[in-house]
């Protein structure tokens, strides 16, 4: 999909690497507002390239005041003045702007964090919808403070304890708010975003999933020439089935689908989804039993990262192989391959801002993303790279992918090897594995649970515990089960279970899956941990 066809203003959001900066661009299309995120250290060449309307300058963790701390390029303010372009600072982003026209920021004497009532001064600029003296909860996170402003701004609200909240230069364009208003903790920070988007900057909207549907069909008939043939790996997942139907409606019998089971799929994992794109989305689907290979290399293998370039590598193997026995039979090499690679999926590989590197650092580097190797035959074509999930099943509905299968919880491309903790060889994890997460999949579903939760999950613990079953005492498997909420897998909740579904998930396990005598739930948000575990 190229951007720059999208028919919106583009919001770019500079990111200098708050837990926080990708829901700012989520919040923004959901106005129906293209927008993208980009290292916060980019170029002015690289930012200049993408032709906003807006930018905005993310939260984080550094101070304006450390070593090397980021910020944006020199030539930023100039070009926006120039430009026109209307700049948005939020919380360490408010600082930076602070700092670098001429203002003064110092450690807090009262540092902020969390819930905090603020205070209108002015009804002006991005309070513009506001009354002077109207007050509302906003979510503070920051130890600096701006005490002096630079010449032409001026502040708009403050903290209940009399800290800078919001500042403006309407005439140079630059706004900064000191908290966030893309969390839900912030109520009323959608209707700021809303009003300062719509109503100070003018943005148009014109970002949806029936546009970016014809696009990406023009891109990938402008790619693809009209005599060559397209692999797409289909995992079984809403992404690479929704990117295979895409691709299927474009090129049509051009594409040929494979499937394979590499011996880390849940139970009856292969059964399930073949069936789907044979009876359902009437896919060219090949299945590819190749389980004893990935297994023979993940042999003693307990780094997850090492586990997931193997995976990485492995596939590629079998789709250069799949290539090879397709070009026999059509006379000529297919060209591409397809994946369904999603935007969390391209932003999690890139380098953190303020960590001097130049390299990815990498948080997911299976197929999808990572793993890749450099000699790849194949040239990847990814139409999905700019969407969210949530996203990603909107598509699917106008491509009229069964609702059923879209609403399916994310399933890891490295699948189950990334919910076993050290060598997935070693014993009979795998199977143990599959049997308790189907036992706790099936749990929520009869419970009418599943649609409420973004992904549940098991994990398999390298570790034993004493217990007692059957009055005998018993050396047996830990597991623990894992569900989350969230919006795009970004950031997310652990779901709150009712305690007597935890008990009949938990005894029936114990009592079903033989093995295992422990369960434990996790309850951890991301961040700080991801939601897989490894």
């Amino acid at each position: 999909m190229d951007p720059k066809a999208v028919k919106s203003d583009l919001v770019l959001i500079l990111d200098y690497g708050s837990q926080y900066t990708h829901l700012i661009t989520r919040r923004i299309r959901s106005l129906n507002i293209f927008s993208l995120c980009i290292s916060g250290t980019s170029s002015l060449e690289t930012i200049t390239s993408h032709n906003p309307k807006a930018v905005i300058l993310s939260g984080g963790p550094h101070s304006v005041h450390s070593v090397n701390s980021p910020t944006f390029p020199s030539g930023f303010v100039e070009w926006a003045q120039k430009g026109g372009i209307f700049v948005l600072g939020i919380c360490y982003g408010l600082q930076l702007i602070v700092q670098r026209l001429g203002g003064l920021v110092e450690v807090g004497e009262e540092q902020e964090y969390g819930r905090m009532e603020i205070e209108v001064a002015k009804n002006l600029g991005i309070f513009g919808n506001k009354k002077v003296g109207d007050k509302q909860v906003v979510w503070m996170s920051h130890g600096d403070e701006a005490v002096k402003l630079p010449d032409g701004f001026e502040v708009v609200a403050r903290s209940q304890q009399g800290a800078v909240a919001a500042v403006e230069n309407r005439e140079m364009r630059f706004f900064g708010l000191q908290y966030h208003p893309e969390v839900t903790h912030s109520p009323e920070g959608m209707d700021t975003l809303r009003y300062f988007l719509f109503d100070v900057c003018e943005v148009s909207a014109g970002w949806n999933m029936e546009n970016i549907l014809d696009e990406e069909i023009k891109v990938i008939n402008d790619t693809v020439g009209p005599e060559e043939h397209v692999i797409c790996a289909l995992s079984g997942g809403v992404d690479s089935t929704v990117a295979a139907t895409l691709v299927h409606k474009a090129i049509g019998d051009r594409l040929h689908c494979v499937f394979v089971d590499n011996g880390l799929l849940r139970y009856k994992e292969r059964e399930r989804v073949m069936e789907t794109f044979e009876s359902d989305l009437h896919l060219p689907v090949t299945c590819v039993d190749a389980s004893n290979e990935f297994l023979d290399k993940l042999k003693g293998v307990v780094d997850p990262e090492m586990k997931r370039k193997i995976i990485g590598k492995e596939f590629i193997s079998i789709f250069d192989a799949f290539a090879h026995e397709l070009e026999k039979k059509l006379g000529r090499k297919p060209a591409y391959l397809v994946q369904g690679t999603l935007y969390p999926d391209v932003i999690e590989s890139c380098p953190p801002p303020g960590s001097g590197k130049t390299c990815s650092h990498t948080i997911k580097s299976h197929h999808n993303v990572g793993g890749l190797p450099k000699d790849m035959k194949l040239k990847l074509i990814e139409p999905l790279k700019l969407l969210f999930k949530d996203e990603v099943r909107q598509l699917g509905r106008i491509l009229n992918v069964p609702d059923a299968f879209l609403k399916r919880h994310p399933f890891p491309g490295p699948g189950l090897a990334v919910r076993v903790l050290g060598d997935v060889t070693e014993g009979n994890a795998l199977d143990i594995l599959r049997q308790v997460d189907e036992i706790f999949i099936q749990a929520i579903k009869d419970a009418g649970l599943y649609d409420s939760i973004w992904q549940a999950f098991a994990v398999f613990l390298p570790i034993r515990s004493v217990g007692v079953q059957g009055d005998q005492r018993t050396h047996s498997h830990v597991v623990a089960l894992r569900a989350v909420t969230s919006q795009d897998g970004m950031t997310a909740d652990w779901y709150y279970f009712e305690h007597k579904f935890l008990d009949d998930v938990a005894r029936k396990i114990c009592n079903s899956v033989r093995g295992v005598n422990r369960v434990v739930q996790d309850i951890t948000s991301k961040p700080p941990s991801t939601i897989e575990w490894e």
